[in-house]
């Protein structure tokens, strides 16, 4: 029956609904209750927001992080949009709109007066929310849009480059507001990227092992809908010594979800292996399906 509902747009397009809004809500739970109270910057476009707020405020005027999110995410997101899966760019800028809206709703309070009991546990959280938004195929936005559009491209992540970019807006941060909220913006930063780490591995390659007895359909619908290559080998069931085929592609990790519902509307009794791919040469589709 769950295998049913999964297969179903309108279910998959409901969970990412759901995982965006409670991705959206704990965000802006961390944003109040843990980063500012202590006085912390996330990385980001959400800490460029947050640093923008923080800077204007001492001249007098106010640009608000919620304001400052959608501004930067919106020109950033069109310009990537072309590139990457217009499903995926419109609930992302769903999360984005969601958590500037909730930042003007709610109200949340601290629960610690200790910065280190923020650091950590508003890290986890924070974490915890993006990694929501990932599994249920979207974003938090911002450097997502960037990383996917330079995966796509290129087929290299730039999470190194991001992370430079992060520690080079947290020295500004501490020149303007002191070195030791810089020390412990970036260690709140670990603890939400080794969450994040953890439990989604954003964007790299996989390589699925598919055992069916629907080889050549599933193939072309496969190819059909996700423009990947794939190759299918005669086989032989050890245990129903029936024939079967055996198929191998190289996909990214954000599209699995999709393919894999694919798969079971082919063939409910498809059997789908999946593992990390350390290195792939080789042509290898970028452009994800609309």
């Amino acid at each position: 029956m769950w295998k049913k509902l999964r297969r179903d747009k309108r279910v998959r397009n409901a969970m990412t609904t759901i995982a965006v809004v409670v991705s959206a809500l704990l965000q802006t739970y961390v944003i109040q209750a843990f980063i500012k109270p202590a006085g912390l910057l996330s990385g980001g476009f959400t800490g460029i927001a947050i640093l923008v707020d923080r800077v204007t405020s001492l001249y007098g005027f106010n640009i608000s992080t919620s304001l400052g999110m959608i501004a930067l995410n919106i020109p950033v997101a069109w310009a990537c949009s072309r590139n990457i899966s217009k499903r995926f760019t419109f609930f992302s800028l769903m999360q984005v709109f969601l958590t500037s809206a909730f930042l003007r709703i709610f109200n949340f309070s601290p629960i610690f007066d200790d910065r280190i009991l923020n650091v950590i546990y508003g890290g986890v959280l924070y974490g915890f929310g993006i990694v929501l938004a990932l599994r249920g195929n979207a974003s938090s936005g911002g450097t997502d849009f960037i990383a996917l559009y330079v995966s796509n491209k290129t087929g290299n992540s730039i999470w190194s480059e991001v992370f430079i970019g992060n520690v080079i807006l947290l020295c500004i941060f501490g020149g303007i507001f002191g070195w030791d909220y810089a020390g412990y913006s970036i260690l709140f930063q670990f603890v939400g990227t080794k969450v994040i780490s953890t439990f989604h591995h954003r964007y790299e390659r996989v390589t699925l092992q598919i055992t069916t007895v629907e080889g050549p359909k599933l193939a072309g619908k496969y190819v059909e809908a996700f423009h990947h290559g794939i190759s299918c080998v005669d086989a032989v069931g050890g245990y129903s010594k029936k024939k079967m085929y055996l198929l191998h592609t190289v996909v990214s990790s954000y599209e699995v979800a999709d393919i894999v519902a694919l798969f079971h509307e082919v063939d409910e009794h498809v059997i789908v292996n999946m593992f990390k791919t350390q290195q792939f040469y080789g042509t290898f589709y970028r452009a994800p399906m609309e």
